[in-house]
């Protein structure tokens, strides 16, 4: 195992999560947050962030589908594969349980003012500060389990197309390396608008599954993973990945080989 790289990849995905989690957290217990905009810029800065302090440790892929869709398209070797996961995994798992340590009087009281019991089928109310629920779309959007898994894989299968874009030299229109992670960021953001209304947006496997192991290790119980068909595997693990992966071969035997062919900037006026 590199150290580096899981110092990287560890540290990355910790602050995407505090900062991303810390902003739904705010949003439910004090209603600081007026719409999906505010929560997806305060995402986006999470990862432009993390990214900017770790990638000369690792890659900063930060998400276990980038990570995926890196070996599938040859961008990393498959043995590094285990030690970003579980990097990934555990930084995210430690930025829920620091939000939890530091939120949790404020999240009793709001249990208490709103006559929630923490582990009942109310307290996803709460516990979705943590992990997401497409069981609790937005506003009248209707959600089935298909719809959620298509949508989290398409959600993701962007983002990933869009850092491959955005940092591959045959892209002639690709940004400099000094503010590629801005426009990741602005990606993650723009995604997370399109998305969050039907599914919250997760993206990112660690990012769902590590804080959402610390609302069941506090006391929500069966309410952390609340769809006994196993909604939560395959949304928020298995779509990310298959977006990831089909983003991965679409980049890699589609869009490459054109960039390629010609990498000349166009002549369009």
């Amino acid at each position: 195992m590199n150290a580096k790289e899981f110092l990287g990849e560890f540290l990355g995905t910790f602050i995407l999560v505090l900062f991303g989690c810390g902003s739904v957290a705010v949003s439910v217990l004090f209603g600081e947050y007026t719409g999906i905009l505010q929560i997806g810029v305060a995402w986006g800065f999470g990862v432009m962030l993390a990214i900017y302090v770790t990638r000369h440790l690792s890659c900063a892929h930060l998400n276990p589908a980038v990570s995926i869709g890196m070996v599938i398209s040859r961008r990393m070797k498959a043995r590094k594969l285990p030690c970003y996961l579980v990097a990934q995994f555990l930084g995210a798992f430690i930025a829920g349980l620091v939000i939890y340590m530091l939120f949790s009087p404020s999240i009793e009281a709001y249990e208490s003012t709103n006559n929630i019991v923490r582990g009942s089928a109310e307290s996803i109310a709460t516990a979705k500060m943590f992990g997401e629920y497409y069981t609790v779309p937005c506003s009248s959007a209707v959600v089935s389990m298909p719809l959620a898994i298509a949508a989290e894989a398409f959600g993701t299968f962007l983002l990933v197309l869009f850092i491959f874009a955005l940092t591959e030299g045959c892209n002639v229109g690709r940004p400099t390396d000094a503010i590629t992670p801005v426009f990741i960021g602005l990606t993650v953001t723009s995604v997370i608008c399109l998305i969050a209304p039907l599914t919250q947006a997760g993206l990112n496997p660690a990012r769902d599954f590590g804080p959402r192991i610390v609302a069941w290790l506090f006391g929500w119980g069966s309410a952390a993973f609340p769809d006994s068909s196993g909604g939560f595997f395959w949304v928020y693990i298995a779509g990310p990945v298959i977006g990831g992966t089909i983003a991965a071969l679409f980049f890699m035997y589609i869009l490459e080989p054109v960039m390629k062919k010609d990498s000349k900037p166009c002549d369009c006026n």
